[in-house]
């Protein structure tokens, strides 16, 4: 029988550098919805990413359960096939001289660099992303001449031409202008017409559009609210989650911080 959950843990615990990180974490995430991970720098989002890609390993105890894909021992050859993860990080691996033509081919191949014998059907299919995102624009511009925000989208693509189950976003407008910060955001919402799911994990609550399901704030390492934006985002929660005083607002289907004199 189908499992809808590809992520399934129950009571896990996990330490970096012997802190907790994360703590007694109870979490599924289904095939069918597009999620939002949300907290502080130093809520444990990053380290929710590493025990999906399997960097870092919970703590092993009677009480606890990980299942990635419905499996408890899970190959990382074919978590690195089902799961993309684009962060802030690759694009330092990139050569500047890259087109963006070859920088999203190389995703076939694990690499980052410029691919000698690349077949009729690879190029076809760098081709069929490209189009599918409308930045055909971009093929022949060397990673280098483009803004921030096309180069988030480049990498993006990079990450979708082996068709993962699911991609995950770490922080994808961090550092964006705004008119790159908006750029990405539309090209993300033109992603949910793929068969890809997106965890997107963000400080910003502009990231969260209609696309997403469902809205899980994290902070110290604990779960505090989980269910569908509409319930989860609000003024309250949103001070409980940063330890500030504003006032959330939504308009035109977008959310909105505003801050309130002290």
């Amino acid at each position: 029988m189908f499992n809808k959950f590809w992520f399934d843990a129950t009571n896990i615990n996990c330490y970096k550098n012997g802190f907790r990180v994360i703590k007694d974490l109870n979490l599924k995430l289904a095939y069918s919805e597009n999620v939002v991970l949300i907290g502080p720098n130093g809520s444990g989002k990053s380290s929710l990413i590493e025990i999906i890609n399997r960097n870092i390993y919970p703590v092993v105890a009677d009480e606890s359960k990980l299942k990635i894909f419905d499996k408890e021992l899970i190959n990382l050859w074919e978590i690195r096939k089902r799961i993309s993860t684009v962060n802030n990080e690759i694009k330092n691996r990139i050569n500047p001289n890259l087109q963006v033509f070859d920088l999203i081919l190389s995703g076939l191949y694990g690499s980052y660099c410029y691919v000698q014998n690349k077949s009729e059907r690879d190029s076809y299919k760098v081709e069929k992303i490209m189009k599918k995102m409308n930045i055909s624009n971009l093929s022949k511009k060397y990673f280098s001449y483009l803004s921030d925000g096309e180069k988030k989208i480049s990498l993006i693509a990079r990450a979708l031409i082996k068709k993962p189950d699911i991609l995950i976003l770490d922080e994808p407008i961090a550092n964006l202008d705004y008119k790159s910060k908006f750029f990405v955001i539309d090209k993300v919402n033109e992603l949910s017409k793929l068969n890809t799911r997106i965890f997107c994990v963000t400080h910003d609550i502009s990231m969260i559009t209609r696309i997403y399901d469902r809205v899980i704030m994290l902070k110290d390492g604990k779960i505090i609210a989980d269910g569908h934006q509409n319930k989860v985002i609000n003024s309250e929660k949103i001070n409980t989650l940063y330890g500030i005083n504003v006032e959330v607002t939504k308009n035109n289907g977008l959310w909105e911080i505003n801050r309130l004199s002290k």
